[in-house]
């Protein structure tokens, strides 16, 4: 099990209930903050002395106030310390559902678990900080599910950025200068009408509107 865990989120409250959860585990040094900032300065300083912290608990969303960041997310704090810290374990403890996004944290930016908030939330948490102490990848149930059923659908990124720009009220036109713009291929027009095509028949849309609509409440985009 952890000894030394660092648990980032602005609210106090949601910091005091998980480190009720740590203590009842046995978790002998737990630290708490509420910027990303100083969770980046505080593991630093621990690695730097020789007593580092094993594992970073952290929310996703941090709502700027007058302090000013370098880091405004714990999606930038993530990407950052996996990369100069590798050994670090960290778990994300969010309300964000995006199944991309979740793909994303475990896949890219190599994080250990994924816990959803909510109801069950911290009983999940418990289940996943032991599952990582264990070596194992935690991902909330229903999340797993969740992310699972996205996977049959076979959409891939090109597909979500194009239902992105879709959403957003550009014309087909303008979503093929977008592409070749940003440098993302193919770019064509013909490709993109045929992928929206591909796409409204495999989400059994009506149109275009209804696709949007569909993709949002699945949380694609």
């Amino acid at each position: 099990m952890f000894t030394k865990v660092l648990v980032s989120d602005d609210l106090g409250s949601i910091n005091s209930g998980v480190s009720s959860i740590l203590n009842e585990i046995g978790v002998k040094e737990i630290i708490q903050v509420q910027y990303c900032d100083d969770a980046y300065l505080k593991i630093k300083s621990a690695a730097l002395h020789e007593a580092p912290i094993e594992l970073l608990i952290t929310d996703l969303s941090f709502v700027p106030d007058h302090r000013e960041q370098n880091f405004t997310s714990g999606e930038q704090l993530v990407t950052i310390l996996k990369k100069e810290h590798p050994e670090l374990k960290i778990i994300v403890y969010s309300v964000e559902d995006r199944p991309q996004l979740i793909k994303r944290l475990i896949n890219d930016l190599k994080i250990d678990g994924y816990v959803s908030k909510g109801r069950n939330g911290l009983a999940e948490l418990k289940d996943a900080i032991n599952s990582v102490a264990k070596g194992s990848i935690y991902t909330s149930p229903q999340l797993s599910q969740f992310s699972k059923q996205k996977e049959r659908l076979e959409i891939d990124d090109f597909d979500i950025e194009l239902m992105r720009l879709l959403s957003l009220g550009k014309s087909q036109e303008e979503i093929s200068t977008n592409f070749k713009q940003s440098n993302i291929s193919p770019s064509s027009l013909s490709t993109i009408e045929k992928r929206l095509n591909r796409l409204r028949i495999q989400f059994k849309a009506n149109n275009a509107i209804h696709l949007v609509s569909i993709v949002k409440d699945l949380g694609l985009i």
